[in-house]
């Protein structure tokens, strides 16, 4: 634990910001001291850290848009710390378009901020709420770098990361599958979220065990003064939101809350009333699923809390004559945060354990199925010096994988594993003068491959002026787990999760077409990212992102294996008997955003150019989520008595997907009689002849989103919303599938409207 001893001849100020009204902190508001250059923005738990403060007198300030300012005079003493627990009201003026001090300005010249978005609640509900409630995976559609596959089976690809790649974090656990398969709708309910802080590449060493991306979603504690809650209903579902203090909070002393959700979707059953246009035999839209959330908050008077939660997330698909899916995730932890009296340092740490499963049945083929199930544990330390942090922490993740798989030709592949994985890291952030450094370093123990990588990593900016600054990021990154879906299923909707193996081909064949020993059992990447941001305004600001993704050594399930992988076999190739082969592959792309706001209007707009290959050691491919062009542009504008109306809409247009076209079809016999089978008589089934694998090209894809809302005040606490939303607005055919066999296609959603209601109290 580090000591006084770097305060020396200086002192701290320290603490905590509250709503007044509920309790929860305020994220990312300014605090500084009146007059000096010491400011800082609060983090997500609402604390700030000011240090290395020359002894003396001080007015401490607390300012953000909606909240009326807060000043309090301090006295800033030689080795102390003064620590304080602010509570901010709510403010009864007009808002305005300037601040005195902007967090965001201050952090854009003292953080890194390589390749990272913080999403508030707020800006998920600035998009159009499609399906009657704004949503997380809606939102993240828009980032840039981020390619969504559509709207039914929609995942999640990061910059050349498929979603394997991926590390979803809720309040610190792992969540495995984070999206139902109607791509409208994440687990998460945005009411619950507090904050998400999403890496597309490039991140530090806080996260390992993935070698793409990372989200890590935090949620709010609930109302420590009243009973509260929310009411939503629409032809997709309904929810409910309830939220209360156990103890109500005092200023000075401790306090305890709850919240639940609990969301339900009757899609199915609706849209045979709604939307019955949909598909012609009137089954309805395939997707149901249920998704419950529960938190329970206590906090000292110091500041330091601990809380305890759990969730229940189920799907359900029913494709008619393609495909019966079915997963369930749930899973109970608890975190912490404990600020030390006397010493400049947070602590921060989370223990939790969740089961996910999932099961996919398709007529004629053996059933597909993969649980994975285990626990992770960590903690977090930051020293502040002042603009200057110190990092570091400790985590530990268990798993057990369970999977079965067979192929088209009736040849199984299984898998039961337990593994265990240590990782430590450390990390210090350097601010000299206009340059910011940031190098950073993680060892992570893989046991049941016996590897530890160290993985180092840095990121640096320069403020080359007031308004334009330089930045870049790179490192090292591995993980473990392998994905077990099929690039050609027809309605990609399963995955299952597999325990890296060790029994993996001997020699691979890199992008070079040279033939090189494997000398590791890991998936690995290097990332490579440079950017500029600009501040073309007060208003305006644009950010400039080129990456260079190498996956240096990637794991798949084999799908060309013919033979047992046994000693009979021993002398047929590895790439017809390994259940497992290696690829290589890289990812590169360049990213423009442009953000424009105003108090009433805002106007975001996004192009990504990007190009993703791999290489099996047979050939060089596109993988199903290479999409080479893809535009986004949200606006939003309040207007009306108190802002009481918005409208919003965004637009999307994706260039085609890759996909393996037909050249024919033939009858295919599977002499079940043995050699005595009769060609002329036996009655075969329609095989397909396959073209090049992914050298064909899907048509562009293109949607328009629009929405309307209005907020009606009915008394202090209680107020209504309306809001009716259309998805596809201008009804666009755009491709889910091609049905090979019945040479049909298959669209994504057509155009649908919608109304909800929603009850605040």
């Amino acid at each position: 634990m580090c000591s006084l001893g770097a305060m020396a001849q200086t002192g701290a100020v320290r603490g905590f910001v509250y709503d007044k009204k509920t309790g929860e902190p305020i994220i990312f508001t300014n605090v500084y001291l009146d007059g000096t250059n010491y400011g800082i923005a609060t983090d997500v738990n609402g604390y700030f850290s000011l240090t290395k403060v020359p002894p003396g007198n001080y007015k401490l300030t607390v300012y953000t848009i909606g909240y009326d300012k807060f000043q309090e005079n301090v006295d800033v003493l030689a080795d102390k710390i003064v620590n304080r627990k602010i509570y901010l009201e709510v403010s009864s003026a007009k808002e305005i378009g300037t601040v005195e001090i902007s967090a965001e300005k201050q952090e854009a010249k003292t953080d890194v901020k390589m390749s990272v978005a913080k999403i508030t609640p707020k800006e998920i509900k600035s998009l159009p709420s499609v399906g009657g409630e704004p949503d997380l995976a809606q939102y993240l559609q828009v980032l840039p770098g981020v390619i969504f596959t559509g709207d039914q089976g929609g995942q999640l690809y990061v910059r050349g990361g498929s979603p394997i790649q991926n590390k979803v974090m809720l309040d610190g656990m792992v969540i495995y599958n984070p999206f139902h398969s109607i791509g409208l709708y994440s687990v998460f309910d945005t009411d619950v979220i507090r904050n998400a802080d999403v890496y597309t590449g490039g991140f530090g060493a806080k996260y390992g065990g993935r070698i793409s991306a990372v989200m890590d979603i935090t949620t709010r504690d609930g109302n420590k003064n009243n009973l509260s809650g929310k009411i939503n209903v629409s032809p997709f579902g309904v929810k409910a939101l309830f939220e209360g203090p156990l103890k109500k909070m005092s200023e000075n002393g401790g306090s305890s809350s709850f919240i639940l959700s609990m969301r339900n979707s009757y899609l199915k059953q609706t849209s045979k009333i709604f939307y019955n246009y949909v598909n012609k035999d009137g089954e309805g839209l395939p997707f149901n699923f249920s998704d419950a959330y529960g938190k329970l908050s206590f906090n000292s008077g110091s500041g330091s809390k601990i809380n305890f939660f759990g969730f229940n997330f189920t799907d359900k698909v029913r494709y008619q004559g393609v495909s019966d899916l079915g997963w369930t995730n749930y899973g109970a932890g608890s975190s912490f945060i404990l600020a030390p009296p006397g010493n400049p340092v947070l602590i921060e740490g989370n223990f939790s354990y969740s089961k996910y499963s999932i099961a996919l049945k398709e007529p004629g083929l053996s059933n597909r199925q993969s649980d994975i199930s285990g626990f992770n544990f960590g903690f977090d330390v930051t020293n502040y010096q002042g603009n200057n942090e110190l990092k570091f922490g400790l985590q530990v993740l268990g798993f057990a994988t369970d999977f079965s798989y067979f192929n088209s030709i009736g040849v199984g592949f299984a898998q039961n594993e337990n593994t265990t994985e240590f990782a430590t890291y450390t990390s210090y952030k350097l601010v000299a003068g206009l340059l910011v450094i940031e190098p950073s370093v993680r060892l992570h123990y893989y046991a049941s491959l016996s590897e530890m990588p160290i993985e180092p990593r840095l990121g640096l900016k320069y403020n080359i002026t007031e308004f334009i600054r330089f930045k870049a990021a790179g490192g090292l990154y591995s993980q473990n787990l392998i994905s077990a879906n099929s690039d050609r299923d027809v309605v990609n909707l399963f995955y299952g999760f597999l325990s890296g193996p060790e029994n993996l081909p001997n020699y691979y064949t890199k992008p070079n077409g040279e033939v090189a020993e494997r000398t590791t059992s890991l998936q690995k990447a290097t990332h490579y990212i440079t950017g500029f941001e600009f501040d073309v305004t007060k208003n305006l600001n644009v950010n400039i992102e080129g990456y260079y993704k190498i996956f240096n050594q990637l794991t798949n399930t084999n799908r060309n294996k013919l033979y047992p992988d046994d000693v009979a076999n021993e002398n047929q190739p590895e790439a017809l008997r390994k259940d497992y082969i290696i690829e290589t592959g890289i990812a590169k792309g360049v990213d423009f955003v442009a953000k424009y706001t105003l108090p009433s209007f805002s106007f975001y707009a996004v192009y990504s150019l990007s190009k993703v290959d791999r290489n099996d050691g047979f050939q060089v491919y596109f993988p199903v989520f290479d999409r080479r062009h893809n535009i986004n542009t949200v606006a939003t504008y309040n207007f009306g008595k108190n802002h009481s109306w918005e409208v919003s809409g965004r637009w999307n247009f994706g260039s085609g997907f890759p996909f393996t076209q037909t050249k024919g079809y033939y009858e295919s016999l599977n002499f079940s009689g043995g050699a005595g089978t009769d060609p002329g008589t036996t009655q075969g089934n329609l095989g397909v002849l396959y073209g090049d694998f992914n050298k064909g090209r899907l048509p562009t894809y293109h949607r328009l989103d629009l929405s309307i809302k209005k907020t009606i005040k009915m008394k202090a606490r209680m107020s209504m919303e309306i809001g009716g939303g259309v998805s596809n607005a201008y009804n666009r055919e755009n491709l889910f599938y091609f049905d090979r066999v019945r040479f049909q296609r298959v669209n994504q959603l057509p155009i649908l409207p919608s109304i909800n209601f929603s009850f605040i109290f």
